[in-house]
């Protein structure tokens, strides 16, 4: 079997072998990793907002959202596009319409990439991970809540030992 048909079928088994050091997301093939690197790298890095992107096409595409011609207005709230397929998805929000459904329960969703994060939870699969304790999340959001809450504990706990007077102990 030739190497990229073997590399191929890598990706429709579930098997993530690949982890990114810097965030512990993970991918079925090595390529998409390398992709992946390229978001901390800033090799693709938004000049107007910062976004970093795995891609010179997706950056280029991102780009039209900040120069092109926004031609694509949604009829219900007025919100304009550069491309017709981002109306059709906003389009979703006014609609009600959730076309990809959860296999296992009941939810749906309007977004592919919902579902797909949505799968985590019944896969048990948390590929973030807190740099501050042990602890797992299916979600970065649920990770950057996570975080936040530690800090603020954090520095909670430290204001409160400074105002008693006490030492703090810095490690």
């Amino acid at each position: 079997m030739k190497e990229s048909l073997k590399q191929h079928k890598q990706i429709h088994t579930g098997d993530k072998l690949h982890s990114c050091t810097q965030c512990e997301k993970r991918f079925a093939t090595q390529r998409y990793l390398r992709m992946h690197m390229n978001v901390h790298s800033s090799k693709y890095k938004c000049t107007e907002c910062g976004k970093c992107f795995r891609t010179n096409q997706n950056l280029t595409v991102h780009r039209q959202s900040h120069f092109a011609e926004k031609s694509f207005e949604c009829t219900v709230c007025s919100k304009r596009f550069t491309q017709s397929f981002n109306l059709a998805i906003h389009s979703r929000i006014h609609s009600g319409e959730k076309p990809h459904k959860c296999p296992e329960c009941d939810k749906a969703f309007s977004v592919s990439g919902n579902l797909t994060t949505h799968m985590r939870v019944h896969m048990g699969d948390k590929p973030y991970k807190c740099s501050l304790c042990d602890k797992s999340f299916s979600q970065s959001s649920s990770l950057q809540r996570h975080k936040s809450h530690v800090q603020a504990t954090e520095d909670l706990m430290t204001v409160v030992t400074v105002e008693r007077g006490l030492k703090v102990a810095v490690i």
